[in-house]
């Protein structure tokens, strides 16, 4: 299974990481952060572990893990 870590309070909100996933994995969430912004949420479902969400992140707010074994 691939995996993408977000770090809910150092996003900013920019939507560069949801813009560029190339399989939708990530879409804009509905919980407030620290800072005032609403990091995005991540499904699993289609991730292909390929790194354009952390590449585009400003601020490396994503980090992917790719084949983690989660249990």
């Amino acid at each position: 299974m691939n995996l993408v870590k977000i770090n809910f309070d150092r996003c900013k909100e920019c939507g560069y990481c949801i813009k560029f996933c190339p399989k939708g994995c990530l879409s804009k969430g509905d919980k407030i952060n620290k800072r005032g912004y609403y990091p995005p949420v991540y499904d699993a479902t289609n991730c292909i572990a390929c790194g354009s969400c952390a590449r585009m992140c400003p601020d490396t707010v994503l980090t992917v893990y790719k084949d983690v074994d989660v249990q």
